[in-house]
């Protein structure tokens, strides 16, 4: 199927569904499928729900809130108390799927309250390729991913949020905070802070892609190959050691692969 055509089966499968609630977390997936079913079904037959934790970093919240505002929706938040939850905070392998379950369940309510039946995530058909726990909590609850279901993948994903000229099109993938921290480490809200003003740095150094990996006192840094002379410049290197240090970390460091999604899963298929 072409890309035209993979979008005609979401817009179709939309027109089916008729009123939906989105996970909404104002990434490049989520945001284009608000932006579809948006004009697909109209705003009044759309629910954009943001969960909101300590996972969430501030400049991730700041650009759903911009990206849904673009498309001209209102976004409903609720919060997610995940760090209760022995489960989700002693960070093993499964640490996805405790996420997952917390923030569907509430949502769930918050979708039946306002009388919405199904709820949608904006999973792509690349995602199946990826180990994500969280999945199985989106099947377990009825959560729908018609995205992958029309196997639209995140090249074409872009691709067409470009053409429907969302900010969000160029924006690197930005998962929650959680992700940065080593698999087996206790997820804890300093933890979290700490990774959230880290990338921040990184950020108003003009970084674009990157990570910022959390290892207890060190920190492994991820950036594109092509940033390692930048970040190896005297000036920037001292600026990075001493603001993390400032923030707990005792040791910094650069990963010499460079940047790469999920590479924190790398430890499972060793074990």
């Amino acid at each position: 199927m072409t890309t035209k055509d993979k979008l005609a089966v979401l817009q179709n499968r939309l027109l089916e569904l008729k009123r939906v609630a989105i996970a909404y977390s104002g990434g490049v997936d989520s945001v284009f499928l608000l932006k579809i079913a948006v004009d697909t079904l109209g705003a009044t037959n759309v629910l954009a729900c943001l969960g909101i934790s300590e996972s969430l970093g501030e400049h991730m919240y700041k650009k759903a809130i911009e990206n849904a505002k673009e498309i001209g929706v209102d976004v409903t938040e609720f919060g997610i108390k995940e760090l209760a939850d022995p489960k989700y905070s002693s960070n093993d392998s499964n640490r996805c799927y405790h996420c997952k379950k917390h923030m569907f369940s509430n949502l769930a309510k918050i979708a039946s309250e306002n009388g919405f039946k199904h709820i949608l995530c904006g999973n792509n058909y690349d995602d199946n390729d990826d180990y994500r726990p969280g999945s199985k909590a989106a099947i377990e609850i009825g959560v729908l991913s018609p995205i992958a279901d029309a196997k639209l993948t995140k090249k074409e994903i872009r691709e067409i949020s470009r053409q429907l000229f969302l900010k969000s099109a160029n924006e690197p993938a930005s998962p929650c905070l959680a992700s940065r921290i080593s698999y087996g480490l206790e997820i804890t809200k300093q933890r979290l802070s700490q990774i959230d003003k880290a990338e921040s740095l990184m950020r108003k150094l003009g970084f674009v892609e990157f990570r910022v990996r959390h290892h207890n006192e060190l920190a492994r840094i991820e950036i594109s190959q092509d940033d390692f002379e930048k970040i190896m410049s005297l000036k920037v290197r001292e600026q990075i050691v001493s603001e993390f240090k400032k923030l707990g970390f005792v040791y910094i460091s650069l990963d010499l692969q460079g940047f790469r999604s999920g590479a924190l899963n790398e430890s499972l298929q060793l074990s």
